[in-house]
């Protein structure tokens, strides 16, 4: 080979790995952000990285664009490994161009996906991008629509998380909207559909791009966000850890750590629930005490606090976990509740991880607001979420479980495969005082002492139904276990449902009410 040839190879490797040149690097590093290639060196493992189109350059000659040209074209692609498992990235360049997307730009993406999902392994995508290359006009729309499409294609498929750890406006949101998870970088990333110009010139709204689209705003407000990060480094560390929760495709399981079983009990369960069954507790300290220690990883901690999702190890294996929060509108379920519930749960069946509910729900959020904004169609996802699962799946009422959110929480009726209930479980219609106010109406109302025979009925009413004893006589509660005994009986059920097959009546697909 000639000696001027191998130089140039050299020549042309070094200047893939320049991006935009080093004032454009130095301005990124000035943000407080690592470049798009930093980003993936340190995700991936050390020396993994195998970079695919690295020479890929864009092909427009309009507006003077043929005097750019810069290797990669604005988008860093490829393969490597987290923790020795096989993984694809992208990540876009904000050096070259803004990170706007071109042609050759969307090709790349696109042809990335498409290798994972044949290889059946995860993909990342970093996103930090102006949006479209306007000098390419429709070709970088339709970019962006190739990539929807694999995004579509690949759900349920294998992992996709996407990271925005800078600017996604635009159409540019749509793509991450399809993944699975979303990761924003609090300061330094924003998303949204129109920006604050436009916005203040439809709704005369003053509005900064933090206040409109940025991580907290995402990650509490809209729901956008799953997680927000502090900078770059805590973003990537938490798709890392994100990611050995899962499996690499539809097709695997989760891998398990090594666990020895030995003595499970958790005195600690015993004194969590209060006295009076209108006091709240926190749900994380049951999480946390039949859990794996220090295994839980919560996703969307900042939104729709009454209800908590997320991700833990029982016995070494990987699980998923839904569960109603007292500390937070008394764990009622509602609009936001609901929606955020329904997503994690069938994220969890399309990729075999068994889930874990939690109950301690007085029912669905009443009021106009609710209603108006459609709680029959949001709670219904919920309902349909679990009652389309196939994966093992164990439910433990904890307190209450009142009127249709008995049903909707993973009830027996809806396909749970496991049922316990502690024996400070109510399970009935609604509470005994509301419940006593209907039944008794008459007799209360004739009574001398009214508020005296109320307790008296109320009390009768709770004897009789707020306790899980007739449930268990349906036989719909499998068992009434002590909290103590809580994290032995949840391991062994999961262990009897690891080979668990469902087979359901052929369909194209359902029609889940979006």
């Amino acid at each position: 080979m000639k000696k001027t040839t191998i130089e140039e190879l050299q020549r042309r490797n070094a200047l893939t790995k320049l991006g935009g040149g080093m004032e454009r690097i130095a301005k990124q590093h000035e943000k407080k952000k690592l470049t798009a290639r930093e980003r993936v060196l340190y995700f991936l493992d050390e020396g993994s990285f195998e970079e695919l189109g690295g020479m890929v350059t864009h092909r427009t000659t309009d507006f003077g664009m043929e005097k750019e040209i810069y290797y990669g074209d604005g988008v860093i692609t490829g393969f490597g490994t987290v923790n020795l498992r096989l993984v694809y990235i992208f990540a876009q360049d904000f050096t070259v161009f803004g990170g706007a997307l071109s042609e050759t730009h969307a090709e790349k993406i696109c042809k990335v996906m498409d290798l994972a999902v044949r290889s059946g392994a995860p993909i990342i995508g970093l996103n930090d991008s102006g949006g479209a290359r306007i000098q390419e006009g429709v070709r970088s729309l339709g970019g962006y629509a190739d990539i929807f499409f694999r995004n579509v294609q690949a759900s349920g498929v294998i992992p996709q998380i996407s990271a925005v750890m800078g600017p996604c406006a635009g159409g540019a949101v749509y793509s991450p909207a399809m993944t699975d998870f979303i990761i924003m970088v609090q300061n330094t990333s924003y998303m949204f559909v129109t920006g604050p110009n436009v916005v203040k010139t439809v709704t005369n709204e003053e509005v900064s791009s933090e206040e409109l689209g940025g991580a907290d705003t995402h990650a509490s407000k809209s729901g956008v966000a799953h997680l927000k990060a502090f900078n770059d480094i805590d973003c990537l560390d938490k798709i890392k850890r994100l990611l050995s929760y899962l499996p690499q495709s539809n097709k695997q399981k989760t891998s398990d750590l090594k666990y020895d079983l030995k003595d499970e009990q958790r005195p600690q369960l015993n004194t969590i629930i209060p006295d009076s069954a209108n006091k709240p507790y926190d749900m994380k300290s049951v999480i946390e005490g039949i859990i794996d220690l220090d295994s839980f990883f919560e996703i969307h901690p900042d939104y729709a606090t009454n209800i908590v999702v997320g991700f833990a190890r029982l016995a070494g294996k990987s699980i998923g976990i839904v569960a109603n929060q007292p500390m937070s509108l008394a764990g009622v379920l509602d609009v936001d509740s609901s929606k955020k519930a329904a997503r994690f749960v069938r994220f969890c069946d399309c990729f075999n991880i068994p889930l874990l509910v939690l109950v301690d729900v007085p029912g669905f959020l009443p009021g106009t607001d609710q209603e108006w904004n459609g709680i029959i169609a949001h709670g219904a996802k919920l309902l349909y979420a679990f009652s389309e699962a196939t994966v093992p799946s164990v439910t433990l009422i904890t307190r209450k479980a009142y009127g249709g959110a008995y049903d909707v929480m993973n009830s027996k009726h809806i396909g749970a495969d496991m049922n316990f209930a502690w024996p400070t479980a109510e399970i009935a219609v609604m509470g005994a005082k509301g419940a006593s106010e209907i039944i008794f109406r008459n007799e209360i109302k004739r009574a001398s002492d009214p508020a005296r025979k109320l307790a008296e009925k109320e009390a009768e009413y709770a004897e009789k139904f707020a306790n899980p004893f007739l449930a268990a006589e349906r036989g719909f509660i499998d068992e009434i276990i002590l909290p103590i005994e809580s994290r032995r009986k949840i391991i062994k059920a999961f262990r009897i449902l690891e080979n668990k097959k469902v087979l359901r009546p052929e369909r194209k697909h359902g029609n889940i009410p979006l």
